[in-house]
């Protein structure tokens, strides 16, 4: 099935009454057999275009490896505000700009991360609509090194490259906050990189990016700590501030840029505030894992959750669901465990957590859970569900629409 989010009728906020919004997924899965994972197409488009209006104009380049299912990255890309694609790896970028079905594929898509991938390389370097179409990430000439020594310069088309340049915050007296990402960080370090590419043969510096973890990643509104995130995260987006729009005029007398991105579904507001850039980038947002549930700034509806079967109770306050065990990509921590959303008041128990084989799930709430009943948790990370699983059920309102196939359901595991 295709999604057509212009033609879903408004979304009212139904996720704000618990018991109507889960039970009205149940009905609409009760002859689906589990585990499922489900998508609620109301609750997408809410989340679509509210980040439309919190990027205020600003169009919106999506960060496919926070969705991982086509059917949504096609949906969300033809609504106004959204141009483009962030991709994950070079072979998911290549799969992306094939065209398809008779459909030309996308042709605005940049790399997110830096790639040492040879045989994608070369299936880039040997196809010219796809090199027209794909922006490489680079921060390091190696990078480029890597690339002629796959198809020399004259042997294939021009490369478009983009350069990711550090974002977090040195902060004096407390070191690097952020994430540990490109070794450029200052305007000197990344125009001496830009010129060193501008002068290579058989590439061309079309963008910048500079993501700010720190900000858009960090919740603010947790109940832990969130003073000092808040202290942190504006002074951090002060700095950001100056030293971005130093780089980008520093860059903008080498080559000129098509774009320059920064933010993520976290910062939107902050970023697309910034005159020195073009695009922000958002993903997260669209599905909505549990992780984007502390900030003040938005309150993104669960478009995605997934339902495991209870199959047996060994105490009369706890209900064991079968497997459970998706884990997202972090530190070991709580915030990175599924979360029981539905029925209200369940949660893991502290030796067990969420098992590979089954999840003990305690709380009143289990006093009237049987075996066969389901329980609805939320991923932590928005994207990482669709590697669990082959397909979505969409659900609108209280009615099952049909399937979409995730990454993994075509087939595609880009790692």
């Amino acid at each position: 099935m295709s999604l057509d989010l212009l033609s879903t009728p408004t979304a009212t906020k139904p996720w704000s009454h618990s018991a109507s919004y889960w039970g009205a997924m149940s009905h609409a899965l009760a002859d689906v057999s589990g585990p499922v994972a489900a998508i609620n197409v109301e609750a997408l488009r809410y989340n679509a275009l509210d980040l439309v209006v919190r990027a205020g104009g600003v169009p919106i380049r999506v960060a496919s490896k926070s969705v991982r299912v086509r059917e949504v990255i096609d949906a969300v890309l033809a609504l106004p505000g959204y141009q483009g694609i962030l991709a994950f790896t070079l072979p998911e970028a290549l799969w992306l700009a094939q065209d398809r079905d008779g459909a030309p594929g996308h042709d605005d898509i940049v790399l997110g991360y830096p790639t040492v991938d040879r045989a994608a390389l070369a299936a880039l370097a040997a196809d010219e609509v796809a090199a027209s179409r794909i922006t490489l990430m680079v921060d390091d000439l190696a990078q480029l090194d890597l690339v002629d020594a796959i198809a020399a310069p004259g042997s294939r088309p021009e490369i478009r490259v983009a350069i990711d340049a550090d974002a977090s915050w040195r902060a004096p007296a407390l070191g690097h906050i952020g994430v540990f990402r490109s070794p450029v960080h200052d305007a000197p370090e990344v125009a001496a990189l830009a010129r060193s590419i501008a002068a290579r043969e058989g590439f061309r510096l079309v963008g910048l990016m500079m993501y700010e973890a720190q900000i858009a990643g960090q919740g603010d509104a947790t109940g832990s700590g969130d003073a000092v995130i808040r202290w942190m995260q504006r002074r951090s987006g002060s700095e950001l501030l100056e030293r971005r729009a130093a780089i980008v005029a520093a860059l903008r007398d080498i080559a000129p840029l098509e774009f320059v991105n920064g933010g993520g579904t976290g910062s939107l507001e902050m970023t697309a505030s910034d005159q020195a850039v073009t695009e922000v980038t958002a993903g997260s947002g669209l599905l909505a894992g549990h992780l984007f549930d502390g900030y003040r700034a938005f309150d993104p509806a669960p478009a995605a959750a997934f339902a495991l079967e209870v199959v047996r109770k060994p105490a009369p306050d706890i209900a064991t669901v079968l497997g459970g065990g998706w884990i997202a990509s972090g530190p070991a921590l709580e915030s990175r465990q599924p979360r029981a959303v539905w029925p209200e008041g369940l949660r893991t128990v502290p030796r067990e957590g969420a098992g590979e084989v089954q999840t003990p799930l305690r709380g009143d709430a289990a006093r009237g859970l049987r075996v066969g009943d389901r329980v609805w948790l939320r991923h932590s990370k928005s994207g990482e569900l669709a590697e669990r699983v082959d397909r979505y059920h969409v659900v609108d309102g209280s009615r099952l629409r049909g399937t979409i196939a995730t990454y993994r359901g075509e087939g595609k595991a880009f790692l």
